[in-house]
């Protein structure tokens, strides 16, 4: 990965990272989200603790640990469709989907009895739940969307994988966005910060511009580090280098490089976007921007040391 541009940002950890850890093991386990030996060993070398100390390294512990749940639950939900067959038939899918749709309409409501959907509903339910004493219901309302766009996604990538379809890179950019899970992520990591960016600040163009390249930049760091796992179990692989292997007629070597220099043309936009924004003298928008810096750097570091790509 030599090509690609290490980011130039500072690393951090929060300090409660591994208590965190522990616990959020325990929430996967108490949930049923993890009920095999291999699961568990799988959710472990994933290290979502790892992954969010790293990207709220400043945050409240109670944030940090909601912030470790999500990215636990959307690991258990990723690879229930990448390894364990669920997202390669939107026939199984779709109802799948359906009932977490279902849990998500009602928005964490703890007068309401969710529905009996198993173990990624009933988590689901308990994280959103948990939102609501933030008493930030626009964040709430943002999070839930999310997390809508994100599920439907998945059933762009089944039909894809169904029918052996590589998407054009455009397309798979764009929805890309939503099935690396990144934008509620970085909702939660607002939310655990002492300055969450309000609606004024969500709807400025040039902080959803800064936002969207943030989300890119962590999903094209994430498909290179994680091709070489992909390629092996499935050369159709829905990743960044193989679209552009195929869009291009490049070989993979060729495509690698082409992956990587758009991460690192990505990143330059960035980073010139991000000193423009700030050099707008409204200091509010510092801890925002510091997420999106947290998360990008965090996503390398990750990448780097986690085993879940080896």
């Amino acid at each position: 990965m030599s090509a690609l541009r290490e980011p130039p940002f500072a690393a951090g950890r929060h300090g409660a990272t591994e208590q965190v850890a522990v616990e959020s093991a325990e929430w996967a386990h108490a949930f049923g989200l993890v009920n095999s030996g291999h699961r568990v060993r799988r959710l472990q070398r994933a290290d979502a603790a790892g992954l969010a100390g790293r990207a709220c390294p400043d945050g409240s512990v109670d944030g940090l640990r909601l912030l470790t749940d999500l990215i636990s639950w959307l690991f258990v939900m990723d690879d229930a469709c990448d390894e364990d067959g669920l997202g390669s038939d939107p026939a199984r899918l779709g109802p799948a989907i359906s009932t977490l749709l279902d849990v998500l309409d009602h928005f964490g409501d703890s007068d309401v009895v969710p529905p009996a959907v198993g173990p990624l509903g009933d988590a689901l339910h308990d994280l959103c739940r948990r939102i609501r004493p933030y008493d930030r219901p626009a964040l709430l309302l943002r999070f839930v969307s999310q997390l809508r766009e994100y599920l439907l996604a998945l059933l762009w990538e089944a039909t894809n994988r169904e029918r052996r379809r590589v998407p054009e890179v455009a397309e798979y950019v764009q929805l890309r966005r939503h099935i690396g899970g990144v934008h509620p992520c970085l909702t939660l990591t607002d939310l655990a910060s002492a300055q969450p960016p309000g609606p004024d600040r969500r709807a400025d163009p040039a902080f959803v511009a800064l936002d969207l390249l943030a989300v890119d930049l962590v999903c094209w760091c994430n498909d290179l580090f994680s091709y070489g796992k992909e390629s092996q179990a499935d050369p159709d692989a829905q990743n960044l280098v193989t679209v552009i292997a195929q869009g291009s007629g490049s070989d993979e070597a060729d495509a690698l490089r082409a992956a990587a220099d758009r991460f690192n043309q990505g990143l330059a936009a960035y980073l010139t976007a991000e000193e423009a924004l700030l050099a707008s003298g409204d200091d509010g928008v510092r801890p925002a921007v510091a997420t999106r810096r947290n998360w990008i750097r965090a996503t390398y570091d990750w990448s780097v040391a986690a085993a879940r790509y080896a």
